[in-house]
């Protein structure tokens, strides 16, 4: 691997849930990089105040002044770490300059190469939109059509919000096994889902989480820069 130690990756959260999710993946893949990032909390109540499918216009605003100063700082790569209006990555690449990748977009396009029935489990009602659309999108370039079957476990991220990481764990490790009945390979929707993987090693379909695929994406991505 490259040393990668002369480059910064500026990531920006709706929440502070996705900074410790991301810890270990930011030490298995790049250990090496100086990270900043970029937290707002209000974002991710504001979209779940708005309700599923609705982004607030304020928010967009937001990702935008945040990449904007993440650039001015003189980041390398900007990451934006949320699933629910990843569509903001795509709005913001023509306003600045820095490279922005979206956490989720690696881990859609290696399910549409999987097979062609896809679950999609979420934990979080506004994120499955975006998530559908998202995977919709990754279909269309790849020139695949694909079905999707969406799960939605509110209760398991109930739970990660209390602290209670078991029982979220129990919750979604019992859907993927329901799930993968009906499947070729499943698609986690948010980030902070990624703890399940070490419980996932024997799963009759594939499983794809966002910080395995998002993470080794940002490290080719800022290997290519070198």
């Amino acid at each position: 691997m490259k040393d990668l130690s002369d480059k910064t990756l500026g990531i920006i959260h709706a929440s502070h849930i996705t900074i410790k999710a991301m810890e270990p993946y930011i030490r298995k893949y790049i250990p090496d990089v100086q990270i900043m990032h970029l937290c707002d909390d209000t974002i991710q109540r504001d979209n779940i105040r708005a309700g599923a499918g609705v982004i607030p216009k304020v928010n967009y605003y937001k990702f935008a002044q945040y990449a904007h100063n993440l650039e001015e700082a003189g980041v390398d790569l900007i990451l934006l770490a949320c699933s629910t209006f990843n569509y903001a990555a795509e709005l913001g690449r023509p306003l600045v300059d820095t490279p922005i990748a979206q956490i989720d977009r690696p881990m859609m396009e290696k399910a549409v190469r999987t097979g062609r029935r896809i679950g999609l489990l979420a934990t979080l009602e506004t994120t499955v939109p975006a998530s559908e659309r998202l995977l919709d999108i990754a279909a269309a370039e790849a020139g695949v059509q694909i079905e999707r079957k969406t799960v939605l476990c509110s209760e398991a991220f109930e739970e990660y919000s209390r602290g209670n990481i078991e029982k979220h764990n129990e919750i979604l490790v019992r859907a993927i096994d329901q799930l993968a009945e009906e499947v070729d390979c499943i698609v986690m929707a948010q980030l902070s889902m990624s703890a399940l993987a070490p419980y996932l090693k024997d799963t009759k379909v594939p499983v794809y989480n966002s910080g395995e695929t998002g993470f080794a994406r940002v490290r080719e991505m800022l290997e290519a820069m070198q």
